[in-house]
C-alpha cells in the first residue's frame, strides 16, 4: 500500500508540529522544513485544520500549532479519513475485473490493508516525534531559528 502524497505530508505536518513547543511556525515555514510546495502544505493544513487537529492563527504572531486532540489522534484513524475506505485494488473500476465474482484476491488485500491500519492504530502523534525522530525535526531549519 502507498499513501498519497497528501497524506504524507499531513503526517509529517503533524509531526512537525508536534515538536514545535511554544513557537507557532507558519504554512511556508513548515513547507520549507518539510521539502514541499506552499500551496500543497497550505491545502493540506486546511483539512488538517477542518479536522480539528491543527488549530491555524492569522497576522502577526500568528502560526501554526497541534490541538491536543492533534498530539493524541491515532496515526491510522489519520491515514484511513485522509485516505478515504476504498480497497487496495480498484476491481470494479472503469473496466472490472473479470475475476471479481469469486476472486481470493481482494479478500487478501483488504485484510493486509486492515493489518496495514491495525498496526498504525494505537501510534498517536506524540508517539511517532519520541526520539530520535523528534530531534531531527527540531534540527530543521525553521526549529532552529525558533529555539
Amino acid at each position: 500500500m502507498r499513501l498519497l502524497r497528501s497524506t504524507d505530508m499531513a503526517l509529517r505536518v503533524l509531526m512537525r508540529l508536534a515538536v514545535a513547543g511554544e513557537t507557532s511556525p507558519t504554512t511556508r515555514e513548515v513547507a520549507a522544513d518539510m521539502g514541499v510546495p506552499y500551496t500543497h502544505a497550505a491545502k493540506v493544513v486546511a483539512e488538517l485544520q477542518h479536522r480539528g487537529l491543527v488549530e491555524t492563527r492569522r497576522g502577526r504572531g500568528g502560526g501554526l500549532s497541534l490541538t491536543e486532540a492533534g498530539r493524541g489522534a491515532s496515526v491510522g484513524k489519520i491515514v484511513r479519513a485522509l485516505e478515504g475506505e476504498g480497497d487496495v485494488a480498484d476491481c470494479e473500476g472503469a473496466t472490472p475485473c473479470p475475476l471479481n465474482a469469486d476472486c481470493r484476491l481482494r479478500g487478501a488485500l483488504r485484510r493486509a490493508q486492515e493489518a496495514f491500519y491495525a498496526t498504525l492504530d494505537p501510534l498517536t502523534i506524540a508517539d511517532m516525534v519520541a526520539p530520535p525522530t523528534g530531534p531531527l525535526l527540531l534540527g530543521l531549519p525553521s526549529a532552529r531559528r525558533a529555539s
